[in-house]
């Protein structure tokens, strides 16, 4: 009998370990939530919102230790030594009519095994947008994800009930490597018990309802921005209002929430005048972003306080830093010049993690066998200790020293501190 992509295999428990550890250790802050939400039995199926390539994939591998299979946008699997390191990574391709006729024709052994995925109680996971982007918002859902839920459904529902579990991921900063990453699991959709209730007949109208539902569901579940004129002018205000306030992801996810819904009861209510506030928002912004200074800079009361005790860090930890810096040379110059490579910058953190994962071990072997070989056991430990936390104390210490430079320089620029003052932001929303 032939291997299904979803059994155990030797080499994949061996390798997936690692891979978690990886993703966690790429982030400074990880949170998950809403496990309470799934489902005890049945097949699941995760619509999931896309917005930062292949780090979505791997925050949600590492989530828990529950089996899991991924589709992907088959185009990725064209080089048939890709396609099988995909195929060993547990993804199966999902083909559109982009990429031809006889591509898409291949779609019916996908979907054939992605069904067999959830028959057989393995997780499967789908983006649905079909591509990422890199808003806090969301995209027309393609009918993949849904084709698959229904055929489950007809297949095996009477014995088992299929679900679709919205789930959102919410990163801190998009091109920022070891920012932060919330994922959200928010309450199935029972799709069995949808089609035993639902008045429609034509199924094309059933997947349309499903698909407005999970949509909505999603949206629920992170900081979501309708995607119009106002939505970047909209994400600044949030921006300003909440990037300092204390508390976990998940509680200033909320307060985003909070805040998107105020501003969108402004603009409904007041049109004018919130077309008045996104201009000067944007022009703040513009002006901000040229000076270089960090939104986290302008929710600061006392800039020049903060900017001293950043000061004091980067003394004591520049010694080692500078270690660092020498020691992870191959991992931070070759991430630098394949980012700056890069057409669509999103990739960004998929190379610094590709390339982290790949050469830093070597490194940490080598250092420390060298360690070992030169000193005494004792201090050979505590530098392998040193060693171990290395490449993330110098990605650290360089946000720190980037937002140490943009508290100095937001300290004195007093023209652009009046103009933030005269947004009023505060007593707005």
């Amino acid at each position: 009998m032939a291997k299904k992509i979803q059994d155990p295999d030797f080499w994949y428990s061996l390798l997936l370990p690692y891979v978690n550890w990886h993703t966690r250790r790429a982030y400074r802050r990880f949170e998950v939530h809403g496990k309470e939400n799934l489902p005890k039995e049945g097949g699941l199926i995760f619509g999931v919102n896309h917005s930062n390539t292949l780090m979505d994939a791997l925050v949600l591998l590492s989530s828990d230790n529950m089996r899991k299979v991924f589709i992907a946008r088959g185009d990725i699997f064209k080089n048939p030594f890709v396609a099988k390191l995909l195929n060993f990574f547990r993804i199966l391709p999902i083909f559109r009519m982009r990429n031809g006729v006889a591509a898409v024709r291949q779609n019916d052994d996908s979907l054939n095994k992605a069904v067999d995925v959830i028959h057989d109680h393995v997780d499967l996971y789908l983006f649905p947008e079909g591509t990422h982007r890199t808003k806090h918002s969301l995209m027309r859902m393609g009918k993949g994800l849904f084709h698959i839920a229904v055929d489950a459904n007809k297949q095996f529902g009477d014995q088992s009930p299929v679900y679709i579990i919205p789930t959102a991921i919410e990163y801190g900063d998009y091109f920022r490597y070891r920012s932060t990453a919330m994922i959200n699991f928010g309450k199935p959709i029972n799709v069995t018990e949808f089609f035993k209730h639902t008045t429609e007949e034509n199924e094309a109208a059933n997947i349309n309802l499903l698909k407005d539902q999970l949509h909505d569901e999603i949206a629920k579940l992170f900081t979501y921005i309708p995607d119009d004129e106002d939505y970047d002018a909209i994400w600044e205000i949030v921006k300003m209002k909440n990037e300092k306030r204390a508390g976990g992801l998940y509680k200033k996810m909320l307060r985003n929430r909070d805040t998107v819904s105020k501003v969108l009861k402004f603009r409904e209510e007041k049109p004018e005048e919130a077309k008045n506030l996104f201009a000067r928002v944007m022009d703040f912004a513009k002006e901000r972003k040229r000076q270089k200074i960090s939104v986290m800079s302008t929710a600061k009361k006392y800039p020049l306080l903060n900017s001293l005790w950043k000061l004091a860090v980067l003394l004591v930890g520049l010694p080692y830093y500078l270690a660092s810096a020498i020691v992870n040379l191959p991992v931070w110059l070759t991430t630098l010049i394949i980012r700056g490579k890069l057409v669509d910058k999103a990739f960004g953190n998929t190379v610094s993690f590709g390339v982290e994962f790949v050469l830093f071990p070597l490194i940490f072997i080598v250092g420390t066998i060298i360690l070992f070989c030169k000193l005494p056991w004792l201090w050979a430990l505590g530098g392998m200790m040193l060693l171990f936390w290395s490449y993330r104390i110098f990605v650290d210490y360089n946000e720190l020293c980037r937002r140490w430079i943009s508290d100095v320089r937001w300290t004195f620029k007093t023209k652009l501190r009046k103009q933030y003052k005269s947004l009023n932001l505060n007593n707005l929303f």
